[in-house]
């Protein structure tokens, strides 16, 4: 187990290392691999395990009843996921959770985690305030994508994302999470018409780009 790495979670924030090493087997971990595009949480599964990406990363992604796929979201190491489904056990996925790359995960029990143990560790309250911070910035995020699917148009769709990521970056060069058809998907837009319109914003001078990597330019 890489304590450190753990560390410098937001669900582990403010703990050490030797404090992450005692509470840990209090939150029955459960650390398994994943290969890529391989189905992690199915759509209609039930689950009261958190997961947290070690290596690697997830989309999550909601199929429509004909099947086809659009991605919600994209979980990053460090980062957890199917909390909020964790919470509700009863509740159903609407979403699959899928492998973006080969990917490492460890689970917890969402119980264990929001529950005082037997042994009364004193790291539980902070683990909970980590969790209610960790899920008001999903909620943000999930918010910025409504913005940037608002719009008609297919350019300022990608220019609301990528103005944003580069904000993030606090750069104007970058790399995103998703390939062209996932940003699609996540944009809400067909792949052939996106992949026109940045060529088209290229053409134009607006930005660069190379697979996953962009240059925004001054106009």
């Amino acid at each position: 187990m890489d304590y450190k790495f753990l560390s410098e979670t937001n669900l582990f924030k403010g703990l050490s290392e030797g404090d992450i090493k005692k509470v840990l087997p209090c939150l029955k971990p459960e650390e398994k691999t994943y290969q890529k595009n391989e189905i992690i949480l199915h759509t209609g599964q039930t689950t009261n395990k958190i997961g947290m990406i070690i290596k690697g990363g997830v989309n999550i992604s909601v199929l429509s009843y004909w099947g086809q796929g659009q991605i919600f979201g994209h979980v990053k190491a460090g980062e957890i996921f199917g909390e909020n489904y964790a919470a509700v056990p009863d509740k159903e996925l609407l979403c699959d959770v899928i492998a973006a790359k080969n990917t490492e995960i460890i689970f917890f029990d969402f119980s264990a985690l929001v529950s005082t143990c037997q042994k009364s560790c004193p790291y539980h309250n902070e683990l909970i305030l980590n969790l209610i911070m960790i899920a008001a910035r999903k909620n943000l995020l999930f918010s910025s994508r409504m913005i940037h699917t608002s719009s008609k148009s297919i350019r300022d769709r990608v220019s609301s994302y990528l103005s944003e990521q580069a904000t993030i970056n606090n750069s104007n060069y970058f790399s995103i999470p998703f390939n062209r058809q996932e940003l699609a998907d996540y944009l809400n837009v067909d792949r052939s018409a996106l992949s026109n319109e940045l060529s088209k914003m290229r053409a134009d001078g607006l930005l660069d780009f190379y697979k996953n990597s962009f240059e925004l330019k001054k106009i």
